[in-house]
């Protein structure tokens, strides 16, 4: 709930040249959001939520910036070029189109939708607006071994990625929860939820452009107090190009581990294979973005955190004020999130 990484400051723009807003700050990833964009030269103007005092919180993060009284005086502010937002799940679509329709780009927490019918209504008015709506991925763009194998596949490390195989188990922290994490219908499911980042890293790696699902399901296996929580889910998905995924999402980790999640992520390829440990390597380091490599020149391991990075972030900006698609594309953006929403739809319950 509160991950929010901080890197080397990076910036690709002067002071005061891009100015962004943080509003709907009902997850703590606009932390981890701010802190990017911030590190990357952008400057944070204000900051709105309808509860005061979380706003007020928050602004303790990033001196200088000024608290709005309401969403118009971000919404009708020239200087504002992008708004930066982690609303309650089933809210952010229709935020997003009041920031387009307000002629800034907006930059939402995943999960950007909870149905398909907001989906389409984004897709349409990015195309009518010319306006970027843009997720934060956080498991891959903020994770410096996620950027790291990245770089990795494209250098061809292991040749042509025909497999990846996403685990993402996550502490539910039940009383430290608000009230909306666990209504189906605010929060979406967790293969809308948590299920986006899996799938987002797959469409990346393997280098699809679509693909089908071809088999999901979700489950309440240890939550009997809360009904609507879907505390497990799974999915295998096919692309475009031959590639496959299976993934699997859980409010499961143990009290044991020392840290929120022991996210894994493997890459096959036709070459060799690559796996991350994101957050921890349990039992040997508690740090996190642990890189290991095999391909035909050996067996490699690399720490890779405080080396790599976050380009995703100084890329949006450029992206932002260029008109351009190099942090991510548009398409890409909305593919991933509609290949979790058909997963969820579709999820036999067990």
């Amino acid at each position: 709930m509160n991950y929010a990484p901080k890197g080397k400051p990076s910036p690709v723009v002067s002071p005061g040249e891009f100015a962004f807003a943080a509003m709907s700050l009902d997850h703590g990833h606009i932390y981890g959001m701010a802190n990017g964009l911030t590190e990357a030269g952008a400057t944070l103007k204000w900051a709105y939520d309808r509860d005061r005092e979380k706003a007020e919180r928050f602004a303790k993060s990033f001196p200088g910036v000024r608290i709005a009284d309401n969403e118009s005086e971000i919404l009708d502010d020239p200087e504002i070029r992008l708004v930066a937002a982690a609303a309650v799940p089933s809210e952010r679509c229709a935020l997003g189109l009041r920031v387009m329709d307000a002629g800034k780009d907006y930059f939402t927490d995943k999960s950007p939708f909870t149905t398909l019918a907001q989906l389409a209504s984004a897709r349409r008015k990015a195309a009518e607006t010319g306006r970027k709506y843009m997720v934060y991925y956080s498991e891959r763009i903020h994770s410096e071994a996620g950027v790291y194998a990245g770089q990795l596949v494209r250098d061809g490390a292991i040749g042509r990625v025909l497999q990846v195989i996403g685990l993402g188990p996550h502490r539910l922290n039940a009383a430290s929860r608000p009230e909306w994490f666990f209504q189906k219908e605010k929060y979406g499911g967790i293969l809308c939820d948590i299920g986006s980042h899996q799938i987002e890293q797959f469409l990346y790696y393997a280098g699809c452009a679509d693909a089908k699902v071809l088999h999901s399901k979700v489950s309440n296996y240890a939550n009997p107090a809360y009904p609507e929580l879907e505390d497990f889910g799974d999915a295998t998905l096919v692309g475009e190009n031959g590639a496959t995924q299976y993934f699997r999402v859980d409010w499961l980790t143990p009290d044991g581990l020392g840290t929120w999640g022991d996210g894994r992520t493997t890459i096959l390829g036709t070459e060799g294979y690559i796996e991350l440990r994101k957050y921890v390597d349990i039992a040997r380091d508690r740090s996190g973005d642990h890189v290991y490599l095999v391909n035909r020149d050996g067996e490699f391991h690399e720490a890779v955190g405080g080396k790599v990075g976050f380009p995703f972030f100084g890329e949006l900006i450029l992206d932002c004020i260029h008109r351009t698609e190099r942090a991510m594309t548009q398409a890409h953006a909305f593919k991933a999130a509609e290949l979790c929403l058909v997963a969820q739809d579709q999820a036999i319950r067990v």
